[in-house]
C-alpha cells in the first residue's frame, strides 16, 4: 500500500489561523475535506472545527490543519494557503491533482 502525502501548509495559511483563533478567542484547526459536487465534480470545504481522532494532523506557528483520511488522497501534494486580493481574502488550495477547475477555486475534476 503507497504512502500517500498530506499536503502543505504554508506559514501565511498557519498565521492567518493562529490570527483567527486569537480574535475568536477559541483554539480550531482549519478542516479542509473534499465532497462530490460542484460544478467541476468536486469541491473543497474549508471550516473551523476540532479535529477527531483518525484526522491527518498538519501543526505549524501555534496553529493547526486537519484533513480526513477520505479526503487525503485527493489533496496529496497539494498546497494550502492564504490570499489577500482586492476580491476578498481566503484560504486557497493548489492541487496538482486537479485535471480541471472553476472560476470560484473551490470546485475540480480529477
Amino acid at each position: 500500500m503507497a504512502l500517500t502525502l498530506p499536503p502543505t501548509v504554508t506559514p501565511r495559511a498557519f498565521a492567518r489561523i493562529s490570527e483567527i483563533n486569537a480574535a475568536s478567542g477559541e483554539d480550531k484547526a482549519l478542516r479542509v475535506a473534499v465532497e462530490g459536487g460542484g460544478c467541476s465534480g468536486f469541491q473543497y470545504e474549508i471550516t473551523l472545527d476540532a479535529p477527531t481522532g483518525d484526522d491527518v494532523r498538519l501543526e505549524g506557528d501555534g496553529a493547526m490543519v486537519v484533513v480526513d483520511p477520505v479526503s487525503l488522497p485527493f489533496l496529496e501534494n497539494a498546497v494550502i494557503d492564504f490570499s489577500e486580493e482586492l476580491i476578498g481574502a481566503r484560504f486557497v488550495i493548489e492541487n496538482p491533482n486537479a485535471t480541471a477547475s472553476c472560476g470560484c477555486g473551490t470546485s475540480f475534476s480529477m
